[in-house]
């Protein structure tokens, strides 16, 4: 994700960046401090519960889930179909149009569309991660804190990273500001009409703008899928 945004940034001059230990920070309060303490001294509790006898992580449903949730995810970002479209007579025959790329001529659609799709990864992210850690309240004392640690950070941090995810439809904003008016410019060249049913092809401007908009959401699913992963990762190293 860092990459692929720095790539279609302009160059910020080498200007200094805080670390991330500052950034997040930032994102606290006070009080959220106060609370975050809470609920670190009552995680450390734990430590001392007996674990019940019986009880072990469930690894391979862990597993499965993350496989299934990480299919799931790039499965959404698929070619829009063309729209069912009404046919009379005579016209029966003629088989349905593509999408009409005058009507995607404007971003205020792709942006749309990619806000659509954040909101269903947030609801299968999120069932996915409560999921997890109701796995692991059934492992060791260690994973049983970490699974509480985990939705104590989800709570606090949740509201501050919707608004930072909410942003980038404005960096595919400018990728497609970027693409048309290269196309422009290529058409005054050159010298050519321009040739609406052509761009979505293969070197169209429309087409480049949608692997754009793919990389961008695999990308994001990679790095919204880290949480999870992590919870993952822990269930196996416990296992080991």
């Amino acid at each position: 994700m860092v990459l692929l945004l720095q790539q279609w940034q302009p160059a910020d001059g080498g200007l200094a960046r805080p670390d991330v230990a500052e950034h997040l920070g930032q994102w606290l309060s006070a009080v959220d401090a106060v609370r975050f303490n809470g609920a670190l001294r009552s995680i450390e509790s734990l430590s001392a519960q007996a674990i019940p006898p019986g009880q072990a992580v469930d690894l391979r449903s862990m597993e499965e889930a993350c496989h299934g949730l990480r299919a799931e995810l790039d499965a959404l970002i698929v070619p829009r179909s063309p729209p069912a479209r009404a046919v009379r007579g005579r016209m029966a025959s003629v088989p349905a149009d593509a999408i009409d790329p005058q009507s995607e001529a404007d971003f205020a659609p792709h942006g749309q569309r990619y806000l659509g799709l954040q909101k269903q990864m947030e609801t299968r992210l999120g069932a996915a991660r409560a999921q997890m850690r109701q796995w692991l309240a059934k492992g060791s004392p260690a994973l049983r804190q970490l699974a509480v640690l985990d939705g104590v950070l989800e709570q606090m941090l949740g509201a501050r990273e919707q608004r930072l995810w909410a942003l980038l439809p404005t960096c595919l904003e400018g990728r497609w500001v970027h693409w048309r008016g290269l196309h422009a410019r290529q058409l005054e060249a050159s010298g050519q009409e321009d040739a609406p049913r052509g761009w979505r092809q293969p070197g169209g401007w429309l087409f480049a703008f949608e692997q754009d908009v793919r990389a961008l959401w695999m990308a994001e699913v990679q790095l919204r899928l880290q949480p999870v992963m992590g919870l993952l990762d822990a269930a196996r190293n416990e296992n080991r």
